[in-house]
């Protein structure tokens, strides 16, 4: 790199050192106490033992209209887990002698993340309902897009186009996206709104926006916000064309980079290691060229005119009270414009409030499953619980 890019990435060094400040006070507190090979043991241990992003379903493959390979995978319902024959009699008097049609639920992930990050929503919906899981363009299984394109909000509504139409060709849809997987949602109906009208009977939005991501200030002081916004973007290309250079800094300040992931993806103290470990594992396997080539599309994302084709489908809008990356008044706002949506703000929660807090996550997409007719409503089936 040139004289001045490395003067910029001087200037985002020191921009992003503000950000970083409270996560790295914490890692210096922890290497007064804690040796570097203990930690690193600890992590390997960590990778080893924990179950977190191990439930795998039916593999397969749609293709985007630029030819990108994107992959997802499907659970089946369970016959004998979802129909046991006292819940066939509940459904029978529920619904009349035929069960509802069968809805398959998508799941769209987050930038940075993969399909696994909803591990434990489908571990709890594991042979209840038919899901679909899929990895974004560049991320987790899927394919890298073709080289010199650039990556849009646009581009992955049509890719969930192209998995909806591999994996659930027909039937009602329960979509559900977080963070960069709702806008993904939201690009969809703005491109395919008709479609949506037909196929979508209920829809989710966890931790996500719908536009003015421009304005968020990561809790960062003003002139530290102003100073990452203003070079961050060059400073990302530039690294993201020297990749494997970069990706060896990541690996020797794992420690700063693991406090940081930790402050802008959890807000509680008491977050079970191996989830955060979790977390880390699918954020470090991010290469930084897709970071790099991913970032400029949130600046530019504004869908909510799009949100219009949800209205007259049941909605959920949820996030973490202490969401930093899409604060919670983002979710409030999608909540705003889509009349049976149902808003939960859940406490003590940051940017990855699916791990940080499942049960609350969990319970709300069952409702919101059973208030689109994809199972029984717990309350009258008398179950307990979805």
């Amino acid at each position: 790199m040139g004289e001045d890019t490395w003067r910029r990435a001087g200037w985002a060094g020191a921009a992003i050192g503000v950000l970083a400040a409270g996560a790295a006070a914490g890692v210096a507190i922890e290497r007064l106490t804690v040796g570097r090979s203990v930690r690193e043991k600890a992590r390997l241990a960590l990778d080893a033992e924990g179950p977190y992003g191990a439930v795998r379903g039916t593999p397969g493959r749609a293709v985007a209209d630029d030819g990108t390979e994107l992959y997802y995978e499907v659970d089946e319902v369970d016959p004998a887990a979802a129909d046991p024959k006292p819940a066939a009699s509940r459904r029978r008097r529920l619904f009349g002698r035929k069960a509802p049609a069968p809805v398959t639920v998508v799941f769209s992930h987050g930038y940075c993340l993969s399909q696994d990050s909803w591990h434990f929503q489908r571990a709890a919906l594991r042979g209840l309902v038919r899901t679909v899981h899929w990895d974004q363009r560049s991320h987790g299984r899927s394919g890298r897009g073709p080289d010199g394109t650039t990556v849009s909000i646009d581009q992955l509504g049509r890719d969930l186009k192209a998995v909806l139409d591999a994996a659930a060709p027909e039937g009602p849809l329960v979509l559900i996206g977080h963070s960069m997987g709702g806008m993904t949602i939201m690009a969809l109906a703005d491109r395919h709104p008709e479609f949506v009208r037909e196929r979508v009977v209920g829809v989710g939005f966890v931790g996500t926006s719908s536009g003015k991501l421009g304005e968020v200030n990561y809790g960062l002081p003003t002139a530290g916000v102003n100073a990452v916004r203003r070079v961050l973007p060059g400073v990302l290309r530039a690294l993201g064309s020297q990749a494997e250079l970069v990706e060896r800094g990541r690996r020797a300040t794992a420690d700063l980079f693991a406090g940081l992931i930790k402050k802008y993806s959890f807000s509680s103290k008491d977050v079970d290691p191996a989830v955060a470990r979790f977390a880390e594992r699918m954020i470090e396997s991010t290469p930084i060229d897709v970071v790099a080539e991913f970032y400029p599309a949130f600046a530019e994302h504004d869908k909510a005119a799009a949100l219009a084709a949800f209205r007259e489908v049941p909605a959920l809008a949820l996030a973490g009270d202490h969401d930093l990356v899409t604060p919670s008044s983002h979710t409030e706002a999608i909540a705003d414009l889509l009349p049976d949506a149902e808003l939960v703000i859940v406490p003590d929660a940051g940017h990855l409030v699916m791990l940080e807090h499942p049960e609350a996550v969990t319970d709300r997409i069952a409702d919101l499953l059973a208030r689109a007719g994809a199972v029984p409503h717990p309350e009258k089936a008398g179950s307990g619980s979805g």
